[in-house]
């Protein structure tokens, strides 16, 4: 992992272009004697106007007593680091935002932002390639019986010249099921909002997370183990989860930002935008990370990139009032990147086709929705050192990111919003359950607005690989 030392002000003497992105380097002067510099360093998400050039934007930084990490200008985007505790202040509290000072507030105050552990979790062992086991495992996959994959396979396995960007806790680059499609030439770590490409700095290093979603999208289809939804595509590690489970904001945008810039198709991201937990109530912090965000997004989906997101297992109504792409509070819950226009927001389903409990859902937010399983049929993937079945809304997005990833390989000339759109037409309706009472206790656990083609459960319905490949015939 890329760990950013203590920041100190500084003047800017170089600005160094990046493949269309501005890494700023400076160089340690004396601080101004108003810039406290003793504190611990600190990292922030800052927005500028649109337009703002890099050396405006590094002047503001420095004039607020930080130093600038990275700056995007296409979106007017950058990271800053900073000692002072003041930083967001002198810059603007509607402009910087600061994940990591959120947490220590928080800690200090005793008080739980994130359902999260704060410790580091242990190291996973090294990938013996060769101990993998090889037996197939491919009867177990419910799930991919579910969306018609291995005969969407037999059409096309996907092509090669379609990367799926993984924005997730990295993949295990040695697991045999993974190591065709993984291109560590397209991989980054994002931990500190500027892409990193070491190879310790992408790969996973405490969470089978990435590697099990990485599976789920990917995986060969040699006999071994599980298939993949799209075995022929490329698959580049975007780590933005940290070794404590964070997504930082900062992380997200850079995530997004290096799939833009590889020209990534798709991306999946099977994680939320910390420090909050889906409170469903945002203050002004929010709109400064949401800004940022939706910026990225829009930036991203331009340049030619799908970005397929889980809705989170909150199990809450994502549907916002009012629901609109500006900075302003939402008075709804919010999930980031799930909830944002653009954004191909998918809900989870058990075999029953029954949205899984824990999934959040909202009519007007989800798009699709897949099998991520549920208590005692979870969805069966790689994970270091072998294969495991895991259960989220998490599991259910790669296999909306492999069906998408499919219709542009039988469709190259597809922009995103048409791979979007014939992503909708495809999908199986699902209609809204007349009962939703998974207790029994006679109380409705949620409550499914919408009809059939569409509705807040479900989206448009169930991806279907093998429509999505060959639209005109039918499945049974």
């Amino acid at each position: 992992m890329t760990v950013l030392g203590r920041a100190l002000t500084g003047v800017v003497c170089a600005a160094l272009v990046l493949s269309g992105q501005l890494a700023v380097s400076t160089a340690a002067s004396a601080a101004e004697p108003s810039c406290v510099t003793a504190g611990r360093a600190l990292r922030y998400v800052v927005n500028f106007d649109r337009g703002t050039d890099a050396g405006k934007a590094a002047n503001e930084v420095t004039a607020a007593c930080g130093e600038t990490t990275i700056y995007y200008p296409q979106i007017a985007v950058g990271v800053a680091t900073s000692p002072a505790p003041d930083f967001a202040e002198r810059f603007g509290v509607d402009r910087a935002f600061s994940a990591q000072a959120a947490r220590l507030a928080a800690q200090r105050a005793s008080v739980s932002v994130t359902r999260k552990a704060v410790a580091t979790r242990p190291e996973l062992p090294p990938t013996d390639p060769a101990a993998v086991p090889a037996e197939d495992r491919s009867g177990e996959q419910w799930d991919m019986r579910e969306i018609h994959a291995a005969a969407a396979r037999e059409i096309t396995p996907g092509s090669p010249d379609v990367v799926v960007g993984v924005l997730d806790s990295g993949i295990d680059p040695a697991h045999p099921e993974l190591t065709r499609a993984l291109d560590p030439a397209l991989s980054a770590g994002c931990l500190t909002g500027a892409p990193d490409q070491d190879t310790k700095a992408w790969s996973a290093t405490t969470s089978p997370h990435g590697t099990h979603v990485a599976g789920t999208i990917a995986a060969a289809d040699d006999g071994k183990g599980i298939t993949g939804v799209a075995p022929g595509v490329r698959l580049a590690s975007v780590k933005v989860i940290d070794d404590r489970g964070y997504v930082d904001p900062e992380a997200a945008v850079c995530g997004l930002m290096w799939a833009a810039k590889e020209r990534m198709k798709v991306t999946n991201s099977s994680f939320f935008v910390d420090p909050w937990s889906l409170s469903c109530a945002h203050g002004p912090d929010h709109g400064v990370v949401r800004e940022a965000m939706v910026r990225a997004v829009a930036y991203s989906s331009m340049t030619g990139t799908v970005n397929v997101a889980a809705a989170t297992n909150e199990a809450v109504n994502l549907t916002p009032s009012p629901r609109s792409d500006t900075p302003q509070p939402q008075t709804g819950c919010e999930a980031l990147p799930a909830g944002l226009r653009d954004v191909v927001a998918v809900s989870s389903v058990g075999e029953s086709r029954l949205k899984a409990g824990y999934s959040s859902y909202g009519l007007g937010v989800i798009d699709v929705t897949a099998p991520g399983g549920e208590a005692g049929q979870c969805v069966l993937s790689t994970v270091p050192d072998g294969y495991a079945p895991l259960c989220g809304t998490s599991m259910a997005a790669p296999h909306v990111a492999g069906v998408v990833a499919l219709m542009a390989s039988a469709h190259p000339g597809y922009s995103s919003a048409q791979l979007r759109k014939a992503l909708g037409e495809q999908a199986d309706p699902i209609a809204c359950p007349t009962d939703y009472d998974l207790t029994g206790d006679g109380t409705q656990d949620a409550y499914c607005a919408g009809y059939s083609s569409y509705n807040g459960f479900y989206g448009h319905g169930m991806v279907d690989a093998l429509a999505a490949v060959a639209p005109r015939r039918v499945v049974p």
